[in-house]
């Protein structure tokens, strides 16, 4: 008799993975589940909503991503960088194939999702849509009379990333399939060692 297996990460629509990131995220313990889908989706058609934004960052190619934890990561100092991890790149391109997955994430597109995933990380850090995205989340931190600070909203920004990345590369799923099933594929390949 075989032992039924849990639903894969393909069965999950690409809001649930955005949830799921919020909800792992150390500063939402305890919020209302309603308050993390809201700003889950709310961070989605944000993203999906960017104009696509030229990546003006350099470019560094690394071999250090699986044991980093990283796909691409950028960074604004000292100089604006993306740096590709060519091996998680790799690896994630087997992933595709193995899940067959090609339907959603054509040849190259990892790389491209990547680079268009950073530029909204660029763009958002040095750019007024940073106080947007706080806009549209609706996170009010200070009130007085007329006058509202909105607060920042850990992973939303990653979220509105993987929106942008799927909308301006025509991907048929969100990259945040990818990031759950790769961890589902070294968490499995950990546990058999």
């Amino acid at each position: 008799m075989s032992t039924p297996t849990a639903p894969g990460p393909e069965t999950r629509d690409d809001l649930h993975h955005a949830v799921q990131l919020l909800a792992a995220t150390p500063t939402h313990e305890g919020r209302d589940p309603r308050l993390l889908r809201h700003w889950a989706r709310t961070a989605e058609e944000f993203g999906a909503a960017l104009a696509p934004v030229p990546c003006r960052a350099r470019i560094v190619e690394r071999a250090d991503g699986l044991e980093r934890g990283l796909l691409a990561r950028y960074t604004s100092r000292p100089t604006p960088t993306v740096e590709l991890y060519t091996d998680t790149l790799a690896a994630t391109e087997a992933l595709i194939d193995e899940r067959g997955w090609r339907h959603w994430y054509p040849p190259g597109s990892v790389r491209a999702a990547a680079l268009a995933h950073e530029s909204v990380h660029e763009h958002l850090h040095h750019g007024p849509a940073k106080a947007a995205l706080k806009r549209a989340l609706g996170h009010v931190v200070l009130r007085a009379g007329r006058f509202r600070l909105y607060g920042h909203v850990a992973g939303a920004e990653e979220i509105a990333a993987h929106a942008h990345a799927r909308t301006v590369c025509g991907l048929g799923r969100s990259p945040l399939l990818l990031t759950a099933a790769l961890v589902d594929a070294v968490t499995v390949t950990h546990r058999e060692k």
